[in-house]
């Protein structure tokens, strides 16, 4: 006779095949009760899990199938996403999960564990974007120069990349968890490794009042059509797309203020004017005068390019635009200011490090940082302290002498 297969208050373990079984009972996520069976080759791997199955019957809804990730991620996408996120951040979320996540957890059930999702990131860290995407290898033959010809060029994701991929599969787990699927979000617990090989974070260039100064002087000198869109990058720290996505009667004279509410961006192949993000990034500013005289100039200008156009004008509504009226192409935008610092004799530096050295240079005239908060537009004063304030060389040596002829003695 066999030996004894249950022990007390353990009914529900048996032996099957060539181990163990169990179920629970569990209310399904319709409201119906059935039951839901775990199995194991040892007694004690299959306890567990029974264990673990009454406590998750207790908590709530059970479901009796777990999808894997990659339907349920596609799914999520589609009926998730990109009903209810911009376009640029289904397109963002859309590329993570093709390229980064069901790849390697795809075929994993949606409720993998945290050492699952810790394995992943952590080959993810190391894995060469080049040699995994083609990159060197879709080139032409004679043009490949790295991982193709036995040279890895070594393309790892950065720390905050790894860390953004991370958050659109927690965001994945937590809709999942709304939907009864599963009881935990793994995801929370998962670590972004530090990887040495990895640049560090790049220092943020910004530039100094006279630098600033120089850029915007050769602009106007120059009749420069993007004068307007430069005075309210450095002037009134606006985003790139913020300003080509201006309507063209935006600013408001007889109020002196200009209403910041669109945006234009390149989202794959479709350019798009849109609502700003979020609401905090919608507000009416006050104009300083530089910007309201440069926005008279730039009105001079849009109409002079459609009287030269004439029926070749095609009428955007938006303040900035191409000599025929059409959009502005955002990366045009960045190779023009590039142009304009080789042409005005300053560092180079980003469109949105020209922003970054607006927030910077209030800092350093002494404005509180919720005025500089205001003007930046952000909801969260600990982004505008920790990203947008950097301090100066200058300004850091002006404060150490003060501190050393104070400890003079």
């Amino acid at each position: 006779m066999a030996g004894k297969a249950r022990e007390n208050g353990e009914g529900s373990i048996y032996p099957y095949r060539n181990g163990f079984a169990a179920y629970a009972w569990v209310t399904l996520p319709n409201g119906k009760r059935q039951r839901k069976y775990v199995y194991g080759k040892t007694r004690d791997e299959v306890h567990d899990k029974w264990v673990k199955l009454l406590n998750d019957a207790k908590a709530g809804p059970v479901t009796t199938k777990i999808p894997k990730v990659g339907p349920y991620l596609l799914n999520w996408l589609e009926e998730v996403i990109k009903p209810n996120s911009a376009p640029l951040t289904y397109a963002t979320y859309e590329t993570f999960v093709r390229l980064h996540v069901v790849p390697i957890l795809g075929e994993k059930p949606l409720n993998f564990t945290v050492q699952v999702g810790q394995q992943w990131i952590n080959a993810l860290a190391k894995t060469c974007q080049c040699c995994a995407q083609g990159k060197d290898a879709r080139r032409a033959e004679e043009k490949r120069r790295c991982c193709a010809i036995g040279k890895c060029c070594k393309g790892f994701l950065s720390v905050r990349t790894l860390t953004d991929v991370r958050a659109c599969l927690r965001s994945a787990l937590s809709q999942a968890m709304v939907e009864e699927l599963l009881t935990r979000n793994v995801m929370k617990l998962v670590k972004v490794p530090s990887n040495s090989q990895r640049r560090r974070k790049r220092n943020v260039r910004r530039w100094s009042t006279d630098e600033a100064k120089t850029f915007l002087v050769s602009a106007r000198q120059d009749d420069d059509p993007f004068y307007a869109a430069y005075v309210l990058v450095i002037a009134m720290a606006m985003r790139k797309g913020e300003v080509l996505g201006l309507p063209e009667d935006a600013a408001d004279e007889s109020t002196g203020k200009l209403d910041i509410g669109h945006q234009l961006q390149r989202v794959r192949s479709e350019l798009l004017h849109r609502a700003t993000k979020t609401e905090a990034s919608d507000d009416a500013l006050p104009m300083p005068p530089i910007a309201t005289t440069a926005i008279r100039l730039r009105r001079l200008q849009r109409v002079a390019d459609r009287k030269h156009a004439d029926v070749s004008w095609r009428e955007s509504g938006l303040l900035f635009t191409t000599r025929h009226g059409t959009p502005i192409e955002p990366r045009n935008f960045n190779r023009s200011w590039d142009r304009r610092c080789e042409k005005a004799g300053v560092p180079k530096i980003t469109v949105h490090d020209g922003r970054r050295s607006c927030a910077s240079l209030l800092a350093e005239l002494g404005v509180h940082p919720r005025v500089i908060m205001r003007i930046l537009r952000h909801a969260n004063m600990k982004v505008t302290m920790e990203i947008y304030t950097e301090v100066s060389d200058e300004a850091t040596r002006k404060a150490l002498q003060q501190l050393s002829e104070s400890l003079d003695i």
